[in-house]
């Protein structure tokens, strides 16, 4: 009997051990976070800087009265958003450059650079 309970003593701390060995790890892993607001066919901010070799996420928000065509053709990256609308895209690990998206939408004031260093 007293094999049996040092056993499963042995086997709650291993449970427990591993979690929290898997909480740590997630937390060290989470993406690089951008915000990104859309109002009137505009990005604020309209540039933003990242870390190169990084893959990064963007949150969008969508402010305007209207849906917004978040676009990189490049990339393959589509995502569409109804007015009022919050989402987000992950973006692969990037070379040091700058790479643009547009509102599809709005595609002469809906410019957004993300520069990456």
């Amino acid at each position: 009997m007293a094999r049996l309970l040092a056993h499963l003593f042995f086997v709650v701390l291993l449970w427990f051990g591993l979690g929290w060995v898997a909480d740590s790890q997630a937390q060290s892993t989470e993406l690089p976070t951008f915000h990104i607001v859309v109002k009137d066919g505009r990005f604020f901010p309209d540039r933003v800087e990242v870390p190169a070799g990084k893959r990064i996420k963007l949150t969008l928000q969508n402010d305007g009265p209207g849906p917004l065509e978040f676009e990189n053709d490049e990339m393959h990256i589509e995502k569409i958003l109804a007015a009022g609308a919050r989402s987000f895209v992950t973006l692969p690990k990037l070379q040091p450059g700058e790479y643009s998206f547009v509102d599809e939408f709005n595609p002469i004031t809906g410019e957004l650079v993300v520069i990456a260093r």
